[in-house]
């Protein structure tokens, strides 16, 4: 009799022991840092340059049609 409840028995304390087991999980606060973008600027400096050198561009211009006109 004792045979027949030596496995059933094993098999509660077994998973009984299994049951008792403590975990922790520990979240480390997210650290967000600012991103730099520089795209914005590189426009913005493209924009201002070609409104700085329009009046060149457009002398330029009218230098290159007198002289294909006079060719």
């Amino acid at each position: 009799m004792f045979k027949n409840l030596f496995v059933p028995v094993g098999a509660v304390l077994f998973l009984a022991a299994q049951s008792c087991t403590q975990h922790k999980v520990e979240v480390a606060p997210i650290e967000v840092k600012p991103i730099h973008i520089t795209i914005d600027v590189n426009v913005k400096v493209d924009k201002a340059l070609d409104s700085f050198f329009q009046d060149i561009d457009a002398t330029e211009d009218t230098i290159e049609k007198k002289s294909s006109t006079s060719n």
